[in-house]
């Protein structure tokens, strides 16, 4: 028996102790909260009595796999602190719970927590605009993202973002100078700035935005982390612009989650000699995405969003794959 079920005392602290045990983007863990509740889902890995929905043998794999030794320690003490820490723990039915979120099914997280101001997911999801797109962006793409932030966060729009280097910096940076307001998804906890080196910048966010993770406080990226916050990020905007990327880059990712849940894609073009060029022009290509030169643009995405998800085709989804290849290399 792992012991851990005597923490989840409510729903809520039963949500964030599954959060500290099993890692974000587990479509059993999502699915068994859906159809058990998070305090009947952590009570099943003190039993030994079938999983609903699985047979016996893949019920004692996840068993194992959230309650290995190095999951199981002092979770009621990573609770306590949790409670004493000030940041506030969101699950759905909150009212400012991101209802966008619930599109997401049983990859829907199992809590958010959020440094700064949580009113800002509350908004309507037509009100949010995720830009994302290279880390290693040139001066060009910096130039778009940031024109673009701070245009639509005079037009009052919540700018998302994951706080990496390169088009998302200057996202955040914009629309902070703009006076406007940003959220910053991250894939590791809200206590642990990542990059280090956007350590000011992200401080700022949390500051006068909000720093938002599934990740409870302590949590250190890893890929599996970056892929699956790539799913947050395409779920909370209406709208998902794509400035710069590679073939492989994580921001196709994010372009991918968008429209596989009906929210609209826009991409901004690049000369056909950039190697940043091949993800935004293939998502022209493919017509999974609207041609972006302004603000005008994505407000006008806004506007047309389809109310009905229209699915990924089988040949976008053929050339970027389920998980659009692995990440570029500076995280």
């Amino acid at each position: 028996m792992s012991g851990v079920a005597g923490v989840g005392v409510d729903g809520r602290r039963a949500r964030v102790a599954l959060a500290m045990l099993a890692e974000p983007d587990d479509p059993v863990t999502g699915g068994l909260l859906r159809r058990v509740g998070a305090v009947e889902t952590l009570g099943l890995l003190d039993t030994i009595t079938t999983v609903p929905g699985l047979a016996r043998v893949d019920g004692q794999v996840w068993r194992d796999r959230l309650t290995s030794p190095g999951r199981l320690d002092g979770p009621d003490q990573g609770l306590r602190m949790l409670e004493e820490s000030g940041n506030a723990t969101l699950i759905t039915g909150d009212a400012q719970w991101p209802r966008a979120l619930d599109d997401l099914g049983d990859r829907a997280p199992y809590v958010l927590f959020v440094q700064g101001a949580a009113s800002f997911l509350a908004r309507p999801l037509s009100d949010l605009v995720t830009v994302t797109g290279s880390r290693a962006a040139s001066a060009y793409g910096e130039h778009v993202a940031g024109e673009l932030a701070g245009d639509l966060a005079n037009r009052e729009r919540v700018l998302v973002a994951g706080g990496a280097y390169g088009v998302e910096a200057a996202v955040h940076r914009a629309v902070l100078a703009a006076g406007g307001d940003t959220i910053a998804v991250l894939a590791g906890g809200v206590d642990r700035p990542y990059p280090s080196g956007h350590h000011d910048l992200l401080d700022r966010v949390g500051d006068v935005g909000a720093l938002v993770s599934e990740l409870p406080p302590g949590a250190v990226p890893t890929r599996h982390r970056f892929l699956a916050r790539s799913r947050l990020l395409g779920a909370m905007s209406a709208a998902t612009v794509v400035v710069e990327a590679g073939a492989r880059s994580g921001a196709l990712r994010v372009a991918t989650e968008a429209h596989q849940l009906g929210r609209e894609v826009g991409a901004v073009p690049r000369p056909v000699t950039s190697a940043t060029s091949h993800g935004p022009h293939e998502l022209l290509r493919t017509g999974h995405a609207r041609l972006v030169t302004s603000d005008a643009d994505v407000e006008e995405l806004i506007a047309d969003r389809a109310t009905e998800p229209p699915g990924l085709s089988a040949e976008f989804a053929q050339h970027i794959g389920p998980a659009a290849g692995p990440p570029e290399r500076s995280l």
